[in-house]
């Protein structure tokens, strides 16, 4: 019997074939280093990263939106059921113990006599049975779930991340609308006194009408754009706060924009950019979890060997001697002959998946690393931006200065003024939106190097030796 199912294995295995590799192209070799970056360190992000923004508001908001998001919640809801699925097929492996019990008060008819019989009748019997799972079928199985739980669990963070970035770049959004709205409010103030002295002048005679009119255009020119950032204001707050988990309102903030701190983020070698971030894990995750399903595909050609047993004991009211031990002992093997090539087809299917998972991984790493490069870029040439556009302002401010006198003076137009004002709100505007572009971009880094998120040891151990192969 046992050379007989040593033989029937070879044969089946044969039909299994030999594994397909993960194709080649599927590959993923690090840059070396990151262009245009200073020297990399080897120093883990803070997993509290916002408060490097020295804005205490700006970490409650963070702090907020991670509790009470509501994908975050649905995020969770997915590894609840991944860690049941799991739970399930590890289940498998172990044997399954039964119990049940009858009884019944029942009259029949004596078949040898003919003549009716009244009984009190009961039977009380256990079993249980056991798949021996001698070629890994259920292992593989119980494997790939796990794999696709710490999948889960890596995307659930992977989204953690994702809406702490997004409240935070939100926050700053917001506080940078506000200080565009005291820009241009401080401009109309600027203005509704330019307009004052240009109605003055022109009704004394010391300028045209042109010139009252164009102050009166500048005048509106620069109300008008108040309403629209109210606007802007408001879809903000409102979105910050479904993205808390809250209906529509005002959201309470720092009203000093110049007052976050630009945080020095500490930006590690490329290489171990594939251990620190979440998105990579879940799409490593994924890739194990599709491999362990092709082995469970091939192993379906094994023959499948279970263990039975029961016993118990039966009674009745007709049987001087009961109760009656009852027992059963047995094994059954199930081995596939002819399929008409279903195995053949689940094997090849679970291939292609296995492959595909494999080109999500290397795609989900090459996007990685080119965000990374984008946001260590934008920080850079954003901060060279912010600091021209600093110098730029001070010359525009004295070149009104200097516009507004000559007018008052009689000894330029309007017109040179109003240019005056109109480059300087310009300058400052485009300033409030760099230094927020800025910000945003810090925060875009922290997010794109895993913003302090780490896999386990003995998770980061087994994603390394699949990286690296056998």
């Amino acid at each position: 019997m046992k050379r007989l199912l040593v033989l029937i294995s070879l044969l089946l295995a044969g039909c299994a074939g030999s594994k397909a590799p993960v194709p080649p192209e599927a590959a993923v070799t690090p840059p070396s280093a990151w262009r245009g970056a200073a020297a990399a360190r080897d120093d883990a992000v803070d997993a509290q990263w916002w408060r490097s923004f020295n804005d205490q508001v700006l970490a409650q908001i963070v702090e907020a939106a991670l509790q009470h998001n509501d994908d975050i919640a649905i995020a969770a809801g997915r590894v609840a059921e991944a860690r049941a699925q799991f739970r399930l097929a590890r289940a498998q492996l172990w044997p399954n113990i039964a119990i049940g019990g009858e009884g019944a008060r029942e009259r029949t008819i004596n078949p040898g006599f003919g003549i009716p019989e009244l009984q009190s009748a009961w039977q009380a019997e256990g079993g249980i049975s056991y798949d021996l799972d001698l070629f890994g079928r259920l292992k593989d199985s119980s494997e790939a779930a796990r794999a696709n739980l710490l999948a889960t669990e890596a995307a659930r963070d992977n989204v953690r991340l994702a809406v702490a970035a997004s409240a935070a770049s939100g926050y700053i959004t917001l506080c940078s609308l506000d200080a565009r709205l005291a820009v241009l409010r401080d401009t109309l103030k600027a203005r509704e006194e330019e307009l004052r002295v240009a109605r003055h002048r022109a009704q004394v005679g010391y300028s045209s009408q042109l010139d009252l009119a164009q102050a009166d255009a500048a005048y509106q020119a620069t109300r008008q754009l108040i309403p629209a950032t109210e606007l802007a204001v408001t879809k903000q707050e409102d979105g910050l706060s479904v993205l808390l988990g809250e209906n529509p309102r005002g959201i309470e903030r720092n009203r000093h924009f110049d007052g976050f701190a630009v945080p020095s983020i500490p930006v590690s070698v490329p290489a171990s950019l594939l251990s620190r971030r979440p998105d990579i894990a879940s799409a490593e995750q994924q890739l194990a979890a599709t491999d362990h399903a092709l082995n469970a595909a091939r192993d379906a050609f094994m023959p499948d060997i279970q263990l039975a047993a029961s016993g118990g004991y039966v009674g009745s009211t007709l049987i001087p001697s009961s109760p009656l031990l009852i027992w059963s002992l047995g094994a059954s093997i199930l081995a596939p002959i002819f399929t008409a090539g279903r195995l053949e087809a689940q094997q090849d299917a679970a291939t292609a998946r296995r492959d595909q998972a494999a080109f999500v991984y290397r795609k989900t790493a090459l996007t990685a690393f080119r965000e990374v490069q984008d946001a260590l870029a934008a920080v850079q040439r954003l901060a060279e931006q912010e600091k021209t556009l600093e110098a730029q302002r001070e010359v525009l401010a004295h070149a009104l200065k200097l516009a507004r006198n000559r007018y008052r003076a009689g000894y330029s137009p309007y017109l040179d003024q109003l240019d005056a004002q109109r480059q300087l709100l310009s300058a400052q505007l485009s300033l409030v939106q760099t230094h927020a572009d800025r910000l945003t971009a810090t925060i875009q880094l922290y997010q794109s190097l895993g913003g302090g998120w780490a896999a386990s040891a003995d998770d980061t151990a087994k994603a390394a030796e699949r990286r690296n192969g056998p």
